[in-house]
């Protein structure tokens, strides 16, 4: 038995006393006494040994027994676990995941087969009395020195790691190195160690078990894990409404070697796992974090040759199954999309590393299950969600990701042709049409699964990617076939809508695919060094990043994080978004015209009109909003002391100016361009005006705000002369949005709505109804004397221009803007 914890509290407690922390005075036992005391013991332990009982009794003849990691005992309808001595103390991942899910239960993007509901780490410990106890390990706080030196001792004294389940042992295993406990009542009850997560189960809407209804389906196990099926009723919010689910926990041991971790490094893009460091730092503590990968090591024999440059293949290649319940013309694609990678991996000294295949037929292997957690599989999901993701299982002691399920929902589809009508019929014939042929929507399906891949390989978003292009090679036909729009597939780079038709560029141009970048990130954290111990492998990988991404600038990591960085944004591509979306517009503009004619399916009405025409709009505010983000724009550039140049950099006043004019010339001048009288007449849709409107009030509003305003008046100290302020910025605004004040030309009815707009913004920043951090309170800093300054000169242009303006609606509305000021300022006395 282990009382290591028990001891080392006891030993504290003695330690104190006997060391005059706390003096008590000794008190003498008598010998009488002292063994009175180990009598008791001796009975009290012989008392609770008798409560064991032979081996034979608890697993009898009737027993249905399965041998692996854990011994599986199944009599008559209980379930008997037989916990080997050398398995207690030692780490296990449980993985929960639903194995059906409730019919009617699922919640927009989860409550679907092979959806994870949780997630631990747990060890197997004996207790006193015969008890084996179940403990939940964490591994937030760590030493970086293993021994029994430094902080190690201290750290381990303070982590009590805490108790979730208690057994009685009912019998010793025949050799007496195991212990039986019956693990029924724990497996048809409801706990968080086996089961939903309570985070889940709030998501879901479900909340207390029906034992009545519950069961357990099958036990199996393996040499290096168990899978658990059960079935589960709950109530729900709705009286009277039970959600029943099948369940599958798998129960795998970590990895009895760990695997060297590679530390994380904010320059290039991976997620990560830590623990707070008590020995590293010797004056104080430091956060530890490593990236989450594959162990991808050499075989023994081929060790040297990858050490001199030769491809070999790895000892364990990474291998990902597809969902029986694909549909067969899609597999293909999928499975392509996930082989993709092998051009990464042998950047990093790998062939073969990894593959798709698909799932085994039960005839193949009768153990493979979609829910077990020793298998990667790409999981189709009947949902009407328009969506994918790949998230992965790792060991938090090292980052080693140990397994994946990749959800892959119906819907996707969708979500892909649109992207694809909108950003590429202008150039692509074959997306004019509601319905793409297979070939097309295939390698739309490979793009996407290749993304998602990237994401359970330890990739991050790679936002900044697509910005080191610049945007005059977008349409050079030759560049872009031989290079791609972006260097990362893990950009929301979609696809290349700066290309025009005259271009003539092929779906080689058009498509993502694995770029530059992403053969370095994957190079970067899986090439092999053997015996480098992590400080001088930081080293190492420190110089080189300096060297890589120095020379190249495509090997720039930009965080999906860096929200005031225009570098960093979803769905933009080159170097200048200026560009970029005026080419995207253009393309745009050969859209809209042909809407009823390209989406027209026989015996439909006009949805499909409709729903496209949506699509185009949002894709048109997706262009202003790329060009918006340069306005007042800070750019992050994370740096080392070795590297060169600043962290931090401001957008130049030239490319902020640059911005404005665009959308001065998009936006503010009347798009009438996406008014079609006969598209409303057919579809609809919102009001005319209501179109323009909004797309000018989203701009409006993150130009004009208390917030970026104050930025901007910051960058001034910082940045002098080249700054663009916000006073230059108003001046501009205003130059754009009243220029009929100087002309004396009329105000259409988009205009006045877009000047009213403008106006009522200025007003909202000086009563701003919250604001995010302390000091940006507009009355505590310039923004307030600016924007008052603004109004009063809009104020004083304004009475002058009505004596000058004879149309009448515009000469209203002037004497509206006049009588808006005047009753604003009266409510601010």
């Amino acid at each position: 038995m282990k009382y290591s914890k028990f001891i080392i509290l006891y030993g504290l407690a003695f330690t104190f006393f006997s060391c005059g922390i706390f003096k008590k005075p000794q008190k003498k036992v008598s010998v009488s006494a002292g063994i009175a005391m180990k009598n008791l013991a001796d009975t009290t332990k012989k008392a609770t040994a008798s409560k064991l009982k032979p081996y034979d009794q608890i697993i009898t003849k009737k027993a249905v027994s399965g041998v692996g990691l854990i011994k599986v005992h199944r009599v008559e309808d209980k379930y008997f676990f037989e916990i080997p001595d050398s398995l207690l103390e030692t780490d296990l991942l449980i993985v929960n995941r639903i194995s059906k899910g409730a019919t009617g239960a699922s919640k927009g993007m989860f409550g679907y087969s092979g959806d994870q509901i949780n997630e631990k780490v747990i060890r197997f410990a004996k207790g006193p009395n015969y008890k084996i106890f179940i403990k939940s390990m964490s591994y937030t706080e760590r030493s970086a020195d293993s021994s029994d030196n430094g902080m190690y001792r201290s750290v381990r004294n303070s982590g009590l790691q805490p108790i979730v389940a208690s057994f009685d042992i009912k019998a010793l295993s025949r050799d007496s190195a195991a212990s039986v406990i019956d693990m029924t009542d724990y497996l048809t009850a409801d706990n968080e160690v086996l089961f939903f997560d309570s985070k889940i189960k709030t998501a879901l809407k479900i909340s207390g078990l029906q034992a009545d209804k519950s069961y357990i389906s099958a036990v199996r196990t393996f040499p290096e894990n168990i899978e658990i099926k059960t079935t589960k009723t709950y109530s729900t919010a709705e009286p009277g409404v039970n959600a029943t689910y099948e369940l599958n926990s798998s129960i795998i041991r970590l990895p009895k070697r760990p695997m060297v971790p590679r530390l994380y490094d904010e320059r290039i893009g991976y997620f990560a796992t830590g623990y707070t460091d008590f020995d590293q730092n010797p004056q104080g503590v430091e956060q530890t974090s490593m990236i989450t990968r594959w162990r991808l090591e050499p075989k023994k024999e081929d060790e040297a040759k990858y050490l001199e440059g030769e491809l070999v293949e790895p000892r364990q290649p990474i291998v990902f199954y597809i969902d029986p319940a694909t549909p067969k013309k899609w597999v293909p694609y999928l499975m392509q999309g996930v082989n993709d990678w092998n051009v990464a991996f042998e950047a990093a000294g790998f062939k073969n590393a990894i593959v798709a295949k698909p799932a085994p037929g039960s005839e193949q292997d009768s153990t493979w299950s979609i829910e077990s957690a020793r298998h990667n599989v790409i999981v189709y999901k009947p949902s009407a969600v328009a969506n994918a993701s790949g998230p992965h299982v790792h060991d938090p002691r090292t980052g080693e990701i140990l397994e994946t399920h990749v959800n892959w929902y119906h819907n996707v589809m969708q979500l892909l042709r649109n992207w694809y009508f909108i950003q590429a019929s202008a150039v692509d014939p074959r997306a004019r049409k509601m319905k793409f042929d297979d070939e097309l929507m295939g390698q739309l399906i490979r793009f996407v699964s290749s993304h998602e891949i990237g994401h359970t390989l330890g990739l991050r978003h790679n936002f900044g990617s697509s910005s080191t292009v610049p945007v005059k090679k977008l349409r050079d036909k030759a560049w872009v076939e031989a290079n791609g729009h972006t260097p990362s597939i893990m950009d929301y780079a979609r696809f290349n809508y700066v290309a025009q038709p005259e271009d003539g560029i092929s779906e080689k141009g058009i498509f993502p695919r694995i770029g530059d970048y992403d053969k370095w990130a994957i190079e970067w954290a899986y090439r092999w060094y053997p015996e480098m111990d992590k400080v001088k492998e930081k080293s190492f990988l420190n110089n080189w990043i300096i060297k890589k991404t120095e020379n190249n600038k495509q090997l720039w990591f930009g965080s999906e994080t860096n929200t005031t960085d225009p570098r960093c944004q979803s769905e933009d591509i080159g170097d200048n978004a200026m560009m970029a979306s005026g080419y995207g517009i253009k393309n745009l503009k050969r859209i809209m015209p042909n809407i009823l004619k390209w989406t027209k399916e026989e015996n439909e009405g006009y949805d499909n009109a409709k729903q496209i025409y949506g699509e185009l709009l949002q894709q048109y505010d997706r262009y202003l909003g790329h060009v918006v983000k340069n306005v007042g724009g800070v750019m992050f550039n994370p740096k080392v002391v070795e590297s060169k140049g600043d962290y931090v950099a401001f957008v130049p006043r030239r490319k902020q100016k640059e911005a404005i004019q665009f959308l001065n010339t998009e936006l503010f001048n009347t798009p009438i361009w996406l008014l079609n009288k006969e598209l409303f007449k057919k579809t609809g849709s919102a009001g005319l005006t209501g179109v323009i409107s909004n797309a000018q009030n989203k701009v409006l509003g993150a130009l004009v705000n208390a917030a970026d305003l104050n930025g901007m008046q910051q960058a001034l100290t910082m940045n002098g002369e080249n700054a663009y302020g916000p006073i230059e910025l108003l001046q501009d605004l205003r130059g754009c949005i009243f220029n009929e004040l100087y002309t004396g030309k009329s105000i259409s009815i988009y205009r006045r709505n877009l000047q009213k707009s403008y106006l009522d913004k200025l007003f909202q920043v000086l009563k701003p109804k919250s604001t995010p951090f302390p000091g940006t309170e507009p009355d505590l800093n310039d923004v307030s004397t600016i924007v008052k300054m603004e109004i009063r000169t809009l104020h004083s242009l304004i009475k002058g221009a009505i004596s000058r303006t004879s149309e009448r609606m515009s000469n209203a509305h002037l004497m509206d803007l006049n009588e808006r000021i005047k009753d604003f300022y009266k409510d601010k006395k």
